[in-house]
């Protein structure tokens, strides 16, 4: 049996949702393929969108067409703006969703899209054009189909070889209780792209009719919280608290006490883990002068009976998780209802892709999210959008659509992928933007929705809204600039956290913006493809080495590189100007 698209996305996770769903947007027929369908959208640690970096990202995902922010706003269960004791470009919202119904929205809003199919089935091969394998033609599953496509979308997250470690036990599989997707790991190998081993983690989950929250914190919600999609107008659902507790010296005895028994520390799992987001065993090694570390009791759901205890996560035996909870404050009765566990799996080195997110050497292969080397939800489906927005672009015949740094937190993801190849799990902060007083959460609708539009990528609703929106910041503004008074125009929240913003940061901003325009002819410059380094006269070992390994799109690009210095990138103008298609 042989069916035909446009495109097509393996995995349902938040990768392949958004890309899945961008390139449907765009008019092209597109095909999503999971191993469960009744698993896309599932989130497999912590029900929550957004965080510090993240929300940003979770914003601009929005902006540009993309299905994240409308899941969270309908189904979040806590809503905070988070970073408001510091400036407006480092605040950034947060939401602690219901995660049955995070799932059930998934799939709806999936399944009323026009041009998109969901298919189920396990893929284990690559078609091609031709023997030279070098063109993408389709896909190959595991129960006979063949399915024709242009462009291939690869989203896999942590379900490529992965292998799931509690203690001793060793599970081969992507999430607790799923299958793992084996054959692609080989596939891709095959095609000459050089993989590695990451691993990640959950705490254990724990019953909440088993914990006593009389002596805990409490965290609520905010009192107007701030949505995610620039298409919801306000959060109308019941909202919940989280709670706060902490370790003590009693846990972190029997951390230390079967540290042996930990897969991580006795060497079974060898992938790096997230540097940002470690396991409560790497916090009792690594921070050993402190006797105690912060838990957040975040609820699943309204009526949900499970809690999710974020900042333990453990991958030691079950048996020794139920020891080590029961020492903290108000879980001395703590039931678990599924041990943590550390899963570990394939990931592609990025420095294979273009900024479009097609590998280099394969035309119509796309990679997006964990993959790529990165971790967490919404780093996920900000590279899923842009996969999908390429691999529709490309069939139709359209620019590639790349987003500088000063443009996005979605381009400085892409290019810290790509140029800088991170060996570890990649996860986005504030402080990883240079121009983040340009790419604040509030207005990421007006820098990005009229880009996705030039490309189809959003509907006529979202370009309408943001006039609207524009143009009633633009009245306020007028009124304020004559002296007139504001109170009787009734503000929207979000327009005015924009306008306080932006009047607060135009001298900042302008500054910025006039640095943008200064590195703009670098980041412009492109370095032309097959370009031999090792000729240019004077450039040193270190920097043709660098060069030679990343392969850098643009002169900007290759300024970032670890081993490449300013008189290297002098150099490098020099002989382009000599000659612009240098050594080819």
């Amino acid at each position: 049996m042989e069916l035909e698209f446009d495109v097509l996305v393996v995995g349902g996770g938040h990768a392949g949702m958004e890309a899945a769903a961008a390139a449907a947007r765009m008019g092209a027929l597109t095909g999503l393929i999971s191993l469960d369908a009744a698993a896309i959208g599932r989130m497999s640690c912590n029900p929550a969108i957004g965080g510090i970096g993240k929300g940003q990202l979770a914003r601009e995902v929005d902006a540009l067409g993309g299905v994240m922010g409308r899941i969270a706003d309908a189904v979040g269960i806590q809503f905070r703006l988070l970073n408001t004791s510091k400036g407006r470009a480092v605040q950034s919202p947060r939401a602690q969703c219901d995660r049955d119904a995070y799932e059930i929205e998934a799939r709806r809003i999936l399944g009323i899209l026009p041009n998109l199919e969901i298919l189920e089935g396990e893929v284990i091969d690559l078609l091609w054009e031709n023997k030279s394998r070098k063109k993408i033609a389709g896909l190959q599953l595991a129960d006979g189909r063949s399915l024709r496509a242009l462009a291939v979308i690869v989203t896999t997250g942590t379900f490529l070889e992965g292998v799931l470690h509690t203690g001793e036990k060793r599970v081969v599989g992507g999430r607790s209780g799923e299958a793992g997707a084996a054959p692609m790991g080989e596939v891709l190998r095959s095609l000459g792209l050089s993989t590695g081993r990451l691993k990640t983690g959950t705490p254990p989950r724990l019953d909440r009719e088993s914990i006593n929250f009389s002596n805990l914190q409490e965290q609520p919600g905010d009192a107007i919280p701030v949505p995610f999609s620039f298409l919801t107008d306000s959060i109308i659902q019941p909202q919940v608290s989280c709670w706060i507790t902490q370790t003590c010296p009693e846990t972190h005895a029997i951390v230390t006490e079967n540290l042996h028994r930990s897969p991580m520390h006795r060497g079974a799992v060898t992938g790096k883990g997230p540097r940002y987001c470690p396991s409560l065993e790497d916090k009792v090694v690594r921070f050993a002068d402190r006797d105690k570390h912060t838990i957040f009791l975040e609820p699943e759901g309204v009526d949900s009976p499970i809690v999710y205890p974020n900042g333990i996560s453990t991958s030691l035996p079950a048996e020794v998780q139920e020891d080590l909870v029961r020492t903290c404050p108000g879980l001395e009765k703590a039931r678990i209802v599924q041990p943590g566990y550390a899963v570990e799996y394939t990931y592609v080195a990025p420095k294979c892709l273009r900024r479009t997110l097609e590998v280099v050497s394969v035309e119509g292969l796309y990679l997006a999210g964990q993959i790529c080397g990165t971790t967490g939800y919404e780093e996920a489906a900000g590279l899923g959008l842009v996969a999908g927005i390429n691999a529709a672009a490309k069939i139709q015949g359209k620019p590639d659509f790349v987003l500088g740094r000063h443009e996005a937190y979605l381009g400085v993801l892409v290019d810290d992928l790509v140029v800088c190849n991170p060996d570890e799990p990649y996860r986005m902060f504030t402080s990883r933007a240079e121009h983040r007083l340009l790419l604040r959460h509030d207005d990421a609708d007006r820098r990005l929705t009229p880009r996705a539009a030039e490309w189809g990528a959003v509907d006529l609703n979202r370009t309408k809204r943001l006039a609207s929106r524009l143009s009633r910041i633009e009245k306020v503004l007028s009124v304020l600039e004559e002296g007139g008074d504001v109170d009787a125009l009734d503000i929207a929240p979000g327009d005015k956290t924009t306008i306080e913003a932006d009047r607060q940061y135009a001298g900042y901003s302008q500054r910025q913006e006039d640095w943008v325009e200064r590195s703009r002819a670098m980041e412009g410059t492109e370095l032309p493809l097959g370009m031999d380094f090792s000729s240019v006269t004077g450039l040193r070992s270190e920097a043709v080495e660098s060069l030679l390994d990343a392969r850098p799109e643009t002169l900007g690009a290759a300024g970032r590189l670890a081993g490449v210095t300013p008189a290297d990138i002098a150099l490098l103008e020099v002989a382009l100007k000599k000659e612009p298609t240098a050594a080819l």
